[in-house]
C-alpha cells in the first residue's frame, strides 16, 4: 500500500484527509456538508489502467469542461505512511520512496502530492477561479486516486476525493467523496447557487471517465 500526503503549505480548512474517513457521511467535519457518489466505469484490468491514467492527469476535471491552469508540482515534505506485517506491526525495513515523475499517454504529468492548480469554472456567463492543492495521493494495486483541498480564493472551503477502484468482482468504479461549505460571507449568500452548480458538475464528473464519453 502506498499513500502520499502533502504536509507543508496551508489549505483553507482543517480536516486534511477527511474524505478518506469511513464515517464521513455520518460525521463530517463540523459545519461542512458531506457528499458521496459513485458510478461503474466497466470491468477488467485494462479499463482500470486507462481510467486511472486519465484520472491522474486531470481527466475528470477536463472531461467536465473545467479548465485546469497554473499547475505547479509544489515542494515540501511528503508522508508516505508505513508498511505493516501480518501481525500488524510496522516492518523493520521500510521501502525507500522515489519521486520519479510519471506521465499520461499524452505527456501530461501525473498528479502528485503538493501539486497546486487553478480550476476555471464557467457558469451563468461568468468564470470563477478555484485554487486547489493536492493533499493526498493513493497508489495501490486496486485503488488509484487523489484528493485536493481548497486554498484561499476558492468559492468553497473543503476537500474532494477522486478514486478509481478495481473491485473483487473485476468491476471498475469511480468514487467521489467530498465535504464543503461556502468560503466567505459573500459566498454564503450564494450558497443555493453553489450547491446547484456543485450537483451539476458532480454529474459531469461521473460521466467524464466513462467509455461512452470518449465515443
Amino acid at each position: 500500500m502506498r499513500r502520499s500526503t502533502f504536509t507543508d503549505q496551508p489549505v483553507s480548512y482543517g480536516a486534511i484527509g477527511g474524505t478518506m474517513a469511513p464515517d464521513l457521511m455520518s460525521f463530517p467535519p463540523a459545519g461542512y456538508r458531506p457528499a458521496s457518489h459513485s458510478t461503474q466505469l466497466g470491468s477488467g484490468a485494462e479499463r482500470f489502467a486507462s481510467a486511472s491514467a486519465a484520472l491522474m492527469t486531470w481527466g475528470v476535471q477536463r472531461g467536465s469542461g473545467i479548465e485546469v491552469t497554473d499547475t505547479n508540482q509544489g515542494t515540501g515534505e511528503q508522508y508516505h505512511g508505513l508498511l505493516f506485517g501480518a501481525d500488524g506491526a510496522p516492518l523493520a525495513e521500510q521501502p525507500q520512496h522515489h519521486s520519479d515523475e510519471r506521465f499520461g499517454p499524452d505527456g501530461t504529468p501525473y498528479i502528485t502530492p503538493g501539486m497546486t492548480a487553478v480550476l476555471r469554472v464557467t457558469a451563468w456567463r461568468k468564470t470563477v477561479t478555484a485554487p486547489v492543492r493536492v493533499v493526498l495521493v493513493i497508489d495501490e494495486p486496486g485503488s488509484v486516486g487523489f484528493a485536493y483541498g481548497t486554498m484561499d480564493g476558492h468559492p468553497e472551503s473543503g476537500e474532494e476525493l477522486f478514486l478509481v477502484e478495481h473491485r473483487e468482482d473485476d468491476s471498475v468504479w469511480l468514487v467521489i467523496r467530498s465535504f464543503s461549505k461556502p468560503s466567505s460571507r459573500g459566498w454564503w449568500m450564494l450558497a443555493p447557487l453553489l450547491r446547484l452548480q456543485q450537483r451539476a458538475y458532480t454529474k459531469r464528473y461521473l460521466r467524464a471517465l466513462h467509455p461512452a464519453a470518449a465515443a
